[in-house]
């Protein structure tokens, strides 16, 4: 069955979506819980079940493979709290009417609709109509290949399925939810390996897939590679989920300056290649493991998400660049019936402008990071530096991954870690400026693998003793521009160009607010380069610029021919991409100067 809508709720944090699909599958809407958190997903499984009156049997800590059983646990309690809400809303002429009237206005099911109750009102016809047409928003999932910390049990290390990736794929596995697989954070041979193993992973005769992978990539060569690598397994890459390097919320995996347009333009003309490409190699591969052959080709959709903020935006990434759908989030964090938002975030949120909204390095994982100003957490943070306790004592531990003192992975946003770093720093001979901003970078890391998910724990008013109150969040810059509390149908509104919920005027185009980010991020490199740049520095910094250059020409080029499409602020657009290349053309100055200095 086509999908109902032309949008999807991606993956927020940890805690912001771990029940959104318990909120929105029953209107026909896809969106993805995240399975890092064991701890968290028990806890609000313990929640529903006393909610719903079910019976609830503790999965702890002590139970042999506890982490997938607990995942497994609350996806099997989530498709059926769903499917159960969405089979109640067939039934209710009211609820029905609200499905439909959220749709798209160019929707087939909702034209079809319009004309059967127009027509005459037969309710078994009706109702046969609505069991035939109205679909159940998939309950997907989101796995961070990077996030897969080795674990232990009475002193000795665990075999690799125990790890936390390898545990959480088994969980989703043994599931019976039929969805999707977001892999995110990049390619985990080992990982995908271990998907071979479960036969939900697999295309059947008809090709039909229980457990579809979806993967979110940054670029066509890394789809092509990752792909065809699925593939030679005789697994199907079902989506290809194309997200901005920096214009995101969550971690920024930024491209070495490759812009969301000329990604999304490689992959409009080279769409009928991946697809050929891969379709050849699954097909031997399904031979070689005498497995069923679909007798028809597998087919993929290609999705965009980052930064997109309005209907002309959303149409023109399916109109222009073929984009099956559209990925919003960040916004969904103003709209209390989807995401879960405690009220002290929403208020910073709400209020939140463009300096709010940064990309940083508090990430334990050394990946640039989206994150809010002055969040609770970053609060809390602050205060324990204050009264020389820096570091989080580490209640979860999904984020460790460092060795460089002990035998053990710690984190670097641990107090085990940090301590043992500001010691090493107290023995150096630096001035007060430079041990300043070495004690900053130390102490910048913080303990989002907990501050993610707690905001789900504090608006659903569970205990909070072990993780705190504070609360770290990760909207995309976009949300500079949504300025107050939304409701749901109001968002979906706006989604579809039905109504206007951003009142500011100053808004910039997505990919334009992008390239600005990008060149946000070369100053930074630049300036971390102005003491001593080394041959490779020098080389990365002209291969960012000389990308950055293209993708501005692709722009002026695009954006001047492109008729019918933001023709209000298109010189706004073309006046923004000519600034942008002058700072650009400073910038390659700069670079060639450093570079002088080198030689």
């Amino acid at each position: 069955m086509a999908k109902a809508h032309t949008f999807h709720i991606p993956v927020m944090g940890i805690g912001f979506t771990v029940d959104t699909p318990l909120k929105v599958s029953k209107f026909g809407i896809d969106s993805v819980i995240s399975l890092v958190d064991d701890i968290l997903l028990e806890k609000m499984r313990k929640m529903y079940c006393e909610k719903f009156e079910l019976p609830y049997h503790e999965i702890s800590n002590k139970i042999d493979d506890f982490r997938s059983k607990r995942i497994t646990s609350y996806l099997n309690l989530i498709n059926d709290l769903a499917e159960k809400t969405f089979e109640e809303l067939k039934t209710k002429g009211n609820e029905v009417k609200e499905y439909i009237n959220l749709l798209p206005d160019t929707s087939e099911i909702k034209k079809e609709f319009k004309v059967l109750t127009n027509k005459y009102l037969n309710i078994n016809e009706i109702s046969s109509w609505i069991n035939k047409n109205l679909s159940m928003g998939s309950i997907d999932v989101n796995i961070m290949t990077k996030i897969d910390k080795e674990n232990y049990k009475k002193g000795e290390k665990l075999p690799l399925e125990y790890n936390d990736a390898f545990a959480a794929i088994r969980g989703y596995a043994q599931s019976k939810l039929k969805s999707s697989l977001v892999l995110s954070a990049g390619m985990h041979p080992r990982l995908y390996g271990y998907m071979e193993e479960f036969e939900d992973f697999y295309p059947n005769e008809d090709g039909e897939i229980k457990k579809k992978i979806v993967l979110k990539v940054s670029d066509y060569r890394s789809a092509l590679i990752q792909g065809r690598f699925f593939a030679k397994k005789g697994l199907w890459v079902s989506e290809y989920r194309i997200e901005s390097g920096l214009n995101c919320g969550g971690h920024a995996f930024a491209t070495e300056g490759f812009l969301m347009g000329p990604i999304l333009e490689e992959f409009k003309k080279n769409r009928e290649k991946l697809h050929r490409l891969a379709n050849d190699v699954i097909k031997q591969a399904l031979i070689d493991k005498n497995r069923a052959i679909p007798t028809k080709e597998l087919e993929f959709t290609i999705t965009a998400q980052g930064g997109v903020g309005t209907n002309e935006e959303h149409e023109f990434l399916m109109d222009y660049y073929g984009m099956d759908r559209v990925g919003w989030a960040s916004p969904f964090l103003l709209v209390p019936e989807v995401a879960n938002v405690d009220l002290a975030t929403k208020d910073k949120l709400i209020e939140a402008k463009e300096e709010d909204l940064y990309v940083s390095d508090i990430s334990p994982l050394g990946v640039k990071f989206n994150s809010l100003r002055n969040n609770t957490k970053d609060i809390e943070k602050e205060q324990l530096i204050a009264e020389g306790k820096a570091g989080s004592n580490c209640p979860k531990r999904y984020l460790i991954s460092n060795k460089d003192y002990t035998e053990k992975a710690i984190c670097t946003a641990s107090r085990q870690f940090q301590k043992i770093k500001i010691e090493e720093l107290k023995s150096k001979s630096l001035s007060e400026e430079e041990y300043k901003n070495e004690f900053h970078k130390i102490t910048e890391k913080e303990c989002i693998c907990v501050g993610l998910g707690t905001s789900a724990l504090l608006v659903n008013e569970l205990d909070t003793k072990i993780e705190g109150s504070g609360v770290s969040v990760c909207p995309g810059p976009n949300l500079a521009y949504f300025s107050r509390e939304m409701k749901f149908k109001e968002m979906l509104n706006h989604i579809y160009g039905r109504e206007n919920v951003i009142s500011r005027h100053d808004r910039p185009n997505m990919f334009v607010k992008e390239l600005n980010i990008y060149l946000e991020f070369l100053k930074d490199k630049i300036q971390d380069a102005e003491k001593s740049m080394s041959v490779g520095q020098e080389k990365y910094l002209k291969a960012f610029s000389n990308n950055l250059n293209e993708g501005i020409e692709y722009y002026q080029s695009m954006f001047s021919e492109v008729k019918n499409r933001f023709e209000d602020i298109k010189s706004t657009i073309i006046k923004d991409l000519d600034d942008s290349k002058k700072a650009l053309q400073h910038m390659f100055l700069q670079i060639d100067k450093l570079s002088v200095n080198t030689n």
